[in-house]
């Protein structure tokens, strides 16, 4: 691990175990994960050569927790530094969840430096919450209970989200309890201000600046971003596929690790 320092001085939690490694693959957590989510990805990742980064946002996992800087032009902003520190040169893009709607942000405010493809895994994008004129995405008061349970019992919140929202397959208590430690190494105050980033943000205008071969990952049975979100990224992306995975919720690749994999590797030509 390094850390990289933002343009306000936060500094990032950075993981880059194979910096010679070809091709390069930078991935970007979501709400209120960390880097660490990615586990089986590097490992599948790293055993065919690639040079895979992943970070910590801002609030999350070893990255400060400063008391602002939580929206999303702030954070593509964070990843924009991280590019540029390693020299990435050319590099695919992905993020999951709250990720995949910051590296929406990048691609639009850094007019996609670096990125040669786009992988979006379940995305928030571009928007997680129903307003006039957007009916695509949860309502309001979802997204306000979110934002209430980081504020009065986050260990609580965490929990729910892991036994009940993240996965439609079952699985161990032991991974359940992984999964639910991931979400605590995170700040209360990160978790709860990237959440009202989560409910505020508009990134419709996002959308049409991608202009990379894009991949859309969606589980069937998400109960966290709903299809129409999804469904709606591959509908307005340019040079996007669309794959949809049965039986999964929103933790794709915990649901199905190996036709994840194997699609992740299909895209990037591995």
């Amino acid at each position: 691990m390094i850390y990289v320092k933002s343009g306000d001085g936060t500094r990032l939690a950075v993981y880059d175990p194979n910096p010679s490694g070809r091709p390069c693959v930078l991935l970007i957590h979501g709400w209120p994960l960390s880097h660490e989510m990615y586990e089986y990805q590097e490992e599948f990742l790293l055993s065919r050569g690639v040079r895979v980064v992943t970070m910590d946002l801002r609030g999350f996992g070893n990255s400060d927790a400063p008391a602002s800087g939580y929206d999303y032009n702030q954070m593509a902003d964070d990843v924009f530094c991280v590019v540029r520190h390693l020299r990435l040169g050319t590099f695919s893009l992905g993020g999951f969840s709250m990720g995949g709607a910051v590296a929406l942000r990048y691609m639009k405010n850094y007019a996609g430096y670096g990125v040669g493809r786009l992988m979006l895994f379940a995305a928030a994008a571009p928007g997680f919450v129903r307003r006039p004129g957007f009916p695509y995405g949860v309502s309001r008061e979802r997204a306000d209970a979110l934002i209430e349970g980081a504020m009065t019992d986050r260990p609580a919140l965490c929990r729910t989200f892991c036994e009940e929202q993240m996965c439609a397959r079952p699985h161990s208590p032991a991974f359940t309890s992984w999964l639910e430690n991931i979400c605590l190494s995170a700040s209360g105050w990160g978790t709860v201000k990237a959440a009202v980033a989560l409910r505020d943000e508009n990134g419709e205008d996002d959308l049409s600046h991608v202009s990379v071969p894009t991949a859309v990952f969606a589980g069937e049975k998400d109960l966290v971003v709903p299809a129409d979100l999804t469904a709606l990224q591959a509908h307005r992306i340019r040079q996007s596929v669309f794959w949809r995975f049965e039986d999964c919720g929103h933790g794709i690749f915990w649901d199905a690790p190996e036709e994840f994999n194997r699609k992740m590797a299909e895209f990037l030509l591995l």
